[in-house]
């Protein structure tokens, strides 16, 4: 009979406590021999070995190498056991025929040992066998695996989820950034869709959460700690409620990766400063012609109002649009702060040079024509050029980039002059586009818009740091196919949701999608669920679309925070009432259960044949007074945290009435200092769209004709707060 996962043998039971000097030494020198041997795999006994240097439960073995030594081990760390191939090269022991599990006499044991090894002999005649492994056979309790890989975007990444053959079928797998804390240790149990059956659903025995917290984060210390461990794969752990056990150990080594160097947080800064906010800005290749990319940036430049220098670059011409015009950024007189590249790639490199030897901080690449069309050793070229002089360069093949506090619109785009709090970024032009005209289309007032392209140099994590001290910005939106340095982002966006939303769209969620990704920016992009489970676990608001990250950025800025959990759904009309429920629900928020004292309240304004509860329905007849004492009402109650309003079109209520007699009703409360969230679904005929546009101005999230919408972005706005440790 196997031995369940708390058995008494103290084999099972490698307690470790924190890691050492010689904790390091014992698994540096299994790896380097390892490595030194050029194997690309340690055997299974040099992994026990390394998870009991961690202090990584696993079953008591011994490595035979001979039939009656197999059954001697057999009896010593008791019966039944499973025999496994040790070969440095025989990868897949099962495809080798090289497991047998579930032997309970001597005579078993003996036959078994010499079956293993004919059958790895005839798999692989030359693999170099070490012998056979005698393990205890272990069981019971709930069957997960815990591991790590070694990410492109983010480097060590820790998984946690169903074990066994389950890990295929389900992939019910979470991901963290290696190391991890003993919260998010915790917080991955909770992550996975069977977190219920871990927690012993309908009757089960409970896994011990504790003891696979502490699998996880030993698992994370051990990769961060050697970074030539490529990948570690304890599958399956048996957990029960006495503790976690990893039964087979599969760990994969390679060289060290190279270190990623960062620039100091202030040097960032002070770049990007210049960047934003110069004092000059030179247009390399301007052009009187129209249709030019360079006659663009300069009328864009001239028109949009910016008070600093500009000087135009053409060696063909002595003045442009009323300004002189240079041969040479050599020849400008004084400092300059940004220089527009409107030239081909081919005259870029010389260009960059005198741009560095002149002091630029600046350099953005307008011209397509490298990377992203294979021009991979061109862009080498210009990246090196910049860094040698240490220019900041956006790009290449971008539109270009708006900041509008200080009336800068660098760009071939059309100009934007709308100014507000958000800022955003895009990895594409066309989405850059998008970002305009609905910026454009909804009034939405923007701090700055970014085009980063191929990301050769400036990525977001350096926008990241600048927006986040930057007093025009409050919140951030970005669209990104890749992220170069994921460690860098999570790093700048943990500091800035503190205090803003940070939003992503991420393209290339599916695997056709990340292959148009690739040939597109010349980036490859990562994993979608190693990526949205490490953006959740950087406070990031994931956009599952260009319209969410848009309404997001628009719709955030606007909203208060929430301090609490508690939802409640005022609606004049049933049918909505049911679909902004559905809509919670899959916002992740959560529908506050109604107290007795707070019903009764709420029954005092609403017809009898109305009903409290939650949603609170006060029937579509109701004149603007019960709409008015309903919603003073969940404002004014300290345990509702958040309003979700549901108005559809009558004669007796108005639109119009319903949105200034709502955004009249918040106004007032909010002076009292009851700020809360409210958003709203206006149902009804073409005049709700002017009383949503209304209620928006007036600090009120309201859509048209959709329930969905507004509560999905509620559901942001509540993703945030909780990152942000917000709420009580």
């Amino acid at each position: 009979m196997e031995r369940r996962v708390g058995s008494d043998s103290g084999s099972l039971r490698n307690q470790g406590g924190p890691v050492g000097s010689a904790t390091i030494g014992a698994v540096r020198e299994v790896i380097e021999k390892a490595l030194a041997e050029g194997r690309t795999a340690l055997t299974a006994p040099e992994g026990r070995l390394i998870c009991e240097e961690y202090g990584i439960a696993t079953p008591g073995e011994g490595l035979a190498t001979s039939a009656d030594q197999a059954a001697e081990i057999a009896e010593k760390i008791g019966l039944p056991v499973v025999l496994k191939i040790v070969s440095p090269d025989i990868l897949h022991k099962t495809d080798a025929g090289g497991v047998l599990v579930g032997l309970k006499i001597a005579e078993e044991i003996r036959a078994g040992h010499d079956t293993i090894l004919a059958n790895a002999r005839a798999y692989n005649p030359d693999a170099k066998i070490d012998g056979v492994q005698v393990q205890q056979l272990v069981g019971g309790g709930h069957e997960v695996i815990v591991g790590a890989v070694t990410d492109p975007t983010f480097g060590k990444v820790i998984a946690f989820g169903l074990g066994g053959v389950l890990v295929e079928v389900l992939k019910d797998v979470t991901f963290r950034l290696a190391p991890v804390s003993g919260e998010d240790a915790l917080g991955m149990l909770d992550d996975i869709r069977a977190a219920e059956v871990l927690r012993g659903a309908r009757g089960a025995e409970p896994a011990d959460r504790e003891a696979l917290a502490e699998l996880i984060e030993r698992v994370g210390r051990l990769v961060s700690d050697f970074p030539e461990i490529v990948e570690v794969d304890l599958n399956p752990v048996f957990a029960d409620a006495n503790g976690a056990v990893a039964a087979d150990v599969r760990i994969l080594i390679g060289d060290r990766p190279a270190e990623v160097s960062r620039l100091p947080r202030e040097e960032i800064l002070r770049q990007m400063t210049r960047i934003f906010k110069p004092r000059s800005v030179a247009v390399i290749g301007a052009s009187a012609e129209a249709g030019k990319i360079g006659n663009s940036v300069m009328r864009n430049l001239i028109n949009g109002g910016y008070q600093g220098q500009i000087f135009p670059i053409n060696p063909k011409a002595d003045e442009i649009m009323g300004l002189t015009a240079y041969k040479s950024i050599s020849d400008v007189p004084g400092d300059v702060d940004v220089a527009v590249f409107a030239i081909p790639a081919k005259f870029v490199a010389p260009a960059l040079e005198e741009v560095g030897q002149k002091g630029v901080a600046g350099a953005v690449m307008i011209p397509s024509g490298f990377a992203e069309t294979g021009n991979v050793e061109g862009q080498k070229e210009i990246v090196e050029i910049a860094r040698r002089h240490g220019v900041r360069m956006l790009g290449p093949n971008i539109y270009g980039y708006y900041y509008t506090p200080e009336n800068l619109c660098a760009t071939f785009c059309t100009p934007y002059d709308v100014k507000g709090s958000v800022a955003l970024t895009s990895q594409s032009g066309g989405i850059g586009m998008a970002i305009l005209g609905f910026s454009r289309t909804t009034k939405m007032g923007v701090s700055a818009i970014v085009g980063v392209g191929n990301k050769a140099d400036v990525d977001e994590d350096d926008l990241l740091t600048f927006f986040e001290q930057d007093d025009n910005t409050k919140a951030v939106a970005m669209h990104l196919e890749d992220l170069k340095d994921g460690r860098g982002f999570v790093e700048a966006a943990r500091r800035v949701v503190r205090q803003k939303p940070v939003i992503v769209l991420k393209a290339g969620r599916t695997a056709m999608g990340a292959r148009a990704a690739g040939s597109h920016t010349g980036a490859l992009a990562g994993d979608d669920k190693v990526y949205d489970d490490i953006l959740r676990q950087a406070g990031v608001v994931r956009a599952p679309g260009l319209n969410d990250m848009l309404e997001y950025a628009r719709a955030l800025p606007v909203l208060p925070a929430p301090k609490g959990e508690n939802v409640v759904i005022i609606t004049g009309a049933g049918g909505s009432g049911v679909l902004l429920s559905d809509a919670v629900v899959d916002a992740g928020l959560t529908l506050m259960d109604i107290p007795p004292d707070l019903d009764a309240a709420f029954r005092a304004y609403i017809p009898p044949f109305g009903a409290a509860g939650n949603p609170i329905d006060i029937t579509g007849g109701e004149p603007p007074s019960t709409y008015e004492n309903t919603v003073r009402l969940g404002l004014a109650d300290e345990r509702i945290h958040a309003l979700v309003l549901g108005y559809w079109h009558t004669i007796v209520t108005p639109p119009m009435v319903f949105a200034e007699l709502v955004a009249r009703v918040v106004a007032e409360e909010r002076a009292k200092g009851n700020v809360k969230p409210v958003v709203a679904s206006l149902a009804g005929d073409t005049e709700v769209e002017e009383a949503s546009e209304y209620l928006f101005e007036h600090g009120v999230v309201a859509y048209p004709y959709t329930t969905e919408k507004p509560v999905a972005v509620l559901g942001a706005k509540y993703r945030w707060a909780r990152a942000a440790g917000l709420l009580r």
